[in-house]
Protein backbone atom coordinates (compact mmCIF):
# COMPACT_ATOMS: atom_id res chain seq x y z
CA UNK A 1 0.00 0.00 0.00
CA UNK A 2 2.91 2.07 0.86
CA UNK A 3 5.02 1.97 -1.77
CA UNK A 4 3.45 2.65 -5.25
CA UNK A 5 4.85 6.27 -6.84
CA UNK A 6 1.20 8.24 -6.58
CA UNK A 7 1.00 7.38 -2.81
CA UNK A 8 1.86 10.28 -0.60
CA UNK A 9 3.55 7.36 2.18
CA UNK A 10 7.01 7.67 -0.56
CA UNK A 11 7.98 11.00 1.78
CA UNK A 12 10.56 10.59 4.86
CA UNK A 13 12.90 11.66 6.84
CA UNK A 14 15.97 11.10 5.05
CA UNK A 15 19.08 12.19 7.14
CA UNK A 16 21.51 13.18 3.99
CA UNK A 17 25.43 14.18 4.50
CA UNK A 18 26.65 17.34 4.35
CA UNK A 19 29.91 18.70 5.33
CA UNK A 20 32.13 16.01 6.82
CA UNK A 21 30.82 12.31 7.38
CA UNK A 22 29.12 13.23 10.77
CA UNK A 23 27.09 16.14 9.93
CA UNK A 24 23.86 14.75 8.88
CA UNK A 25 20.89 17.41 7.97
CA UNK A 26 17.37 15.98 8.46
CA UNK A 27 14.58 16.11 5.47
CA UNK A 28 11.31 15.18 4.98
CA UNK A 29 11.81 13.81 2.00
CA UNK A 30 13.03 10.51 0.06
CA UNK A 31 13.76 11.10 -3.63
CA UNK A 32 12.28 8.38 -5.94
CA UNK A 33 12.34 7.55 -9.66
CA UNK A 34 8.70 7.66 -11.40
CA UNK A 35 7.93 8.36 -14.44
CA UNK A 36 7.89 11.92 -15.49
CA UNK A 37 5.11 12.43 -18.46
CA UNK A 38 5.33 15.29 -21.81
CA UNK A 39 1.92 16.19 -19.86
CA UNK A 40 3.51 16.22 -16.28
CA UNK A 41 6.64 18.45 -17.96
CA UNK A 42 4.04 20.92 -19.54
CA UNK A 43 2.17 21.29 -16.09
CA UNK A 44 5.37 23.18 -15.32
CA UNK A 45 6.43 25.12 -18.06
CA UNK A 46 2.79 26.38 -18.62
CA UNK A 47 1.26 26.31 -14.90
CA UNK A 48 4.52 26.81 -12.35
CA UNK A 49 4.59 30.80 -12.74
CA UNK A 50 0.71 30.71 -11.60
CA UNK A 51 0.53 27.84 -9.02
CA UNK A 52 4.16 26.67 -7.82
CA UNK A 53 6.25 29.04 -4.73
CA UNK A 54 10.00 28.99 -5.46
CA UNK A 55 11.76 28.55 -2.24
CA UNK A 56 13.73 31.59 -1.13
CA UNK A 57 14.56 30.84 1.94
CA UNK A 58 12.96 33.95 3.65
CA UNK A 59 9.75 34.61 5.44
CA UNK A 60 7.22 34.37 2.79
CA UNK A 61 3.98 37.08 2.31
CA UNK A 62 1.03 34.51 1.40
CA UNK A 63 -1.19 37.67 2.04
CA UNK A 64 0.69 38.52 -1.80
CA UNK A 65 1.33 35.21 -2.88
CA UNK A 66 -2.84 34.19 -3.45
CA UNK A 67 -3.64 37.65 -3.25
CA UNK A 68 -6.44 37.63 -0.85
CA UNK A 69 -6.36 37.64 3.29
CA UNK A 70 -7.60 33.78 4.31
CA UNK A 71 -6.97 31.22 6.60
CA UNK A 72 -4.23 29.06 5.45
CA UNK A 73 -3.86 24.95 5.38
CA UNK A 74 -0.59 22.87 4.78
CA UNK A 75 -0.30 19.59 3.72
CA UNK A 76 3.27 17.53 4.03
CA UNK A 77 3.62 14.99 1.51
CA UNK A 78 0.61 15.64 -0.67
CA UNK A 79 1.87 12.78 -3.56
CA UNK A 80 -0.59 13.07 -6.59
CA UNK A 81 -2.36 16.02 -4.99
CA UNK A 82 -5.95 13.78 -4.61
CA UNK A 83 -6.93 15.48 -1.12
CA UNK A 84 -5.85 18.50 -1.62
CA UNK A 85 -7.41 19.04 -4.43
CA UNK A 86 -10.89 17.61 -3.27
CA UNK A 87 -10.21 19.74 -0.22
CA UNK A 88 -9.05 22.92 -1.92
CA UNK A 89 -12.55 22.51 -4.02
CA UNK A 90 -15.03 22.05 -1.23
CA UNK A 91 -13.31 25.02 1.08
CA UNK A 92 -12.85 28.40 -1.23
CA UNK A 93 -12.87 30.24 2.26
CA UNK A 94 -9.71 28.86 2.73
CA UNK A 95 -6.01 28.94 0.99
CA UNK A 96 -4.26 25.76 0.40
CA UNK A 97 -0.42 25.46 0.78
CA UNK A 98 0.87 22.46 -0.36
CA UNK A 99 4.44 20.85 -0.26
CA UNK A 100 6.07 17.66 -2.13
CA UNK A 101 9.02 17.10 -3.77
CA UNK A 102 8.06 14.08 -6.70
CA UNK A 103 8.37 15.81 -9.56
CA UNK A 104 5.35 13.61 -11.26
CA UNK A 105 2.75 13.69 -8.43
CA UNK A 106 3.39 18.42 -8.43
CA UNK A 107 3.47 17.73 -12.24
CA UNK A 108 -0.25 15.81 -11.53
CA UNK A 109 -1.52 18.33 -9.51
CA UNK A 110 -0.42 21.37 -11.54
CA UNK A 111 -2.72 19.96 -14.36
CA UNK A 112 -5.73 19.15 -12.09
CA UNK A 113 -5.48 22.45 -11.21
CA UNK A 114 -5.04 24.42 -14.23
CA UNK A 115 -8.36 22.61 -15.48
CA UNK A 116 -10.32 23.08 -12.32
CA UNK A 117 -9.35 26.75 -12.60
CA UNK A 118 -8.50 26.72 -8.86
CA UNK A 119 -7.51 29.98 -7.52
CA UNK A 120 -6.58 29.14 -3.42
CA UNK A 121 -3.89 26.73 -4.05
CA UNK A 122 -0.24 27.36 -4.06
CA UNK A 123 2.70 24.64 -4.30
CA UNK A 124 6.54 24.04 -3.20
CA UNK A 125 8.68 21.35 -4.51
CA UNK A 126 11.14 21.59 -1.84
CA UNK A 127 12.16 20.05 1.36
CA UNK A 128 9.15 20.96 4.27
CA UNK A 129 11.28 21.05 6.76
CA UNK A 130 12.98 23.88 5.26
CA UNK A 131 9.65 25.61 4.22
CA UNK A 132 8.54 25.62 8.09
CA UNK A 133 11.60 26.95 9.51
CA UNK A 134 12.46 29.67 7.19
CA UNK A 135 9.48 30.75 4.33
CA UNK A 136 6.56 30.17 7.12
CA UNK A 137 6.23 32.44 9.92
CA UNK A 138 5.43 31.44 13.40
CA UNK A 139 1.53 31.06 14.02
CA UNK A 140 0.43 31.37 10.51
CA UNK A 141 -1.16 28.05 10.09
CA UNK A 142 -4.88 27.62 10.37
CA UNK A 143 -4.09 23.37 10.22
CA UNK A 144 -1.58 21.54 8.65
CA UNK A 145 -2.47 17.79 7.31
CA UNK A 146 -0.02 15.36 6.97
CA UNK A 147 -1.18 11.72 5.35
CA UNK A 148 0.21 8.60 5.16
CA UNK A 149 3.97 9.39 6.08
CA UNK A 150 6.33 6.74 4.96
CA UNK A 151 5.80 4.21 7.67
CA UNK A 152 9.96 2.89 7.32
CA UNK A 153 8.14 -0.14 8.70
CA UNK A 154 11.62 -1.72 9.86
CA UNK A 155 12.36 -0.96 12.79
CA UNK A 156 16.21 -0.08 11.91
CA UNK A 157 14.74 2.42 9.91
CA UNK A 158 12.05 4.12 12.52
CA UNK A 159 14.51 7.31 12.90
CA UNK A 160 13.76 8.45 9.70
CA UNK A 161 10.18 8.80 10.14
CA UNK A 162 8.56 12.31 10.12
CA UNK A 163 6.95 12.19 13.36
CA UNK A 164 9.12 12.81 16.22
CA UNK A 165 9.63 15.33 19.03
CA UNK A 166 11.43 17.98 16.97
CA UNK A 167 9.53 18.26 14.23
CA UNK A 168 6.38 18.07 16.71
CA UNK A 169 7.90 21.40 18.15
CA UNK A 170 8.03 22.80 14.66
CA UNK A 171 4.77 22.28 13.80
CA UNK A 172 3.07 23.40 16.97
CA UNK A 173 4.68 27.12 16.50
CA UNK A 174 3.51 27.27 12.98
CA UNK A 175 0.00 26.62 13.96
CA UNK A 176 -2.32 29.70 15.01
CA UNK A 177 -3.81 28.75 18.40
CA UNK A 178 -6.67 26.89 18.21
CA UNK A 179 -5.22 25.71 14.48
CA UNK A 180 -5.44 21.56 14.21
CA UNK A 181 -2.85 19.23 13.03
CA UNK A 182 -3.96 16.63 11.03
CA UNK A 183 -2.34 12.95 10.70
CA UNK A 184 -3.24 9.95 8.87
CA UNK A 185 -1.68 6.36 8.86
CA UNK A 186 -2.49 2.64 7.79
CA UNK A 187 0.33 1.55 9.76
CA UNK A 188 -0.43 0.99 13.75
CA UNK A 189 2.97 0.87 14.84
CA UNK A 190 3.12 3.98 13.23
CA UNK A 191 0.05 5.37 14.60
CA UNK A 192 1.45 4.28 18.05
CA UNK A 193 5.00 6.32 17.61
CA UNK A 194 2.79 9.06 16.93
CA UNK A 195 0.60 9.48 19.77
CA UNK A 196 3.69 8.74 21.73
CA UNK A 197 5.22 11.78 20.46
CA UNK A 198 2.27 14.43 19.97
CA UNK A 199 0.46 13.12 23.00
CA UNK A 200 3.01 14.24 24.94
CA UNK A 201 4.14 17.41 22.71
CA UNK A 202 3.92 20.84 24.52
CA UNK A 203 0.85 22.81 22.59
CA UNK A 204 -0.83 20.31 21.37
CA UNK A 205 -4.34 18.65 22.67
CA UNK A 206 -5.84 15.56 21.42
CA UNK A 207 -8.73 16.25 20.33
CA UNK A 208 -10.58 13.12 21.68
CA UNK A 209 -8.04 12.57 24.23
CA UNK A 210 -4.84 10.62 24.64
CA UNK A 211 -3.99 8.31 22.12
CA UNK A 212 -7.80 8.51 20.11
CA UNK A 213 -8.86 8.96 16.78
CA UNK A 214 -11.13 9.95 14.85
CA UNK A 215 -13.51 8.81 11.65
CA UNK A 216 -12.09 9.73 8.34
CA UNK A 217 -13.03 13.30 8.29
CA UNK A 218 -15.14 14.79 5.49
CA UNK A 219 -12.08 17.33 3.96
CA UNK A 220 -9.61 14.05 3.54
CA UNK A 221 -10.94 11.48 0.43
CA UNK A 222 -10.80 8.31 0.73
CA UNK A 223 -8.28 7.16 -1.38
CA UNK A 224 -7.94 3.63 -3.71
CA UNK A 225 -4.82 2.55 -1.91
CA UNK A 226 -7.17 3.17 1.23
CA UNK A 227 -10.00 1.07 -0.14
CA UNK A 228 -7.80 -1.58 -1.50
CA UNK A 229 -6.16 -1.58 1.94
CA UNK A 230 -9.26 -1.67 3.85
CA UNK A 231 -10.84 -4.63 1.80
CA UNK A 232 -7.75 -6.50 2.87
CA UNK A 233 -8.02 -5.97 6.74
CA UNK A 234 -5.69 -2.94 7.07
CA UNK A 235 -6.76 -0.57 9.80
CA UNK A 236 -6.98 3.64 9.30
CA UNK A 237 -6.04 5.77 11.56
CA UNK A 238 -6.97 9.88 11.45
CA UNK A 239 -5.12 11.47 14.31
CA UNK A 240 -6.54 15.26 15.37
CA UNK A 241 -5.23 17.71 17.36
CA UNK A 242 -5.93 21.05 18.50
CA UNK A 243 -2.67 23.80 19.20
CA UNK A 244 -3.55 24.74 22.87
CA UNK A 245 -3.19 28.35 24.50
Amino acid sequence: MTDTPDNPAQRAVTAATSGDEHTRRIRSFVLRQGRFSAAQQRAFEQAWSRYGLDYAGTPRDFDAAFGRLAPRILEIGFGNGEALLYSSQRDLARDHIGIEVHAPGVGRLLNALTAAHADNVRLYRHDAVEVLEHEIADGALDEIRIYFPDPWHKKRHHKRRLVNTAFAALLVRKLRRGGQLHLATDWQDYAEQMWDVLDAADGLRNVVGPRGHVPRPDWRPQTHFETRGQKLGHGVWDLLYERRD
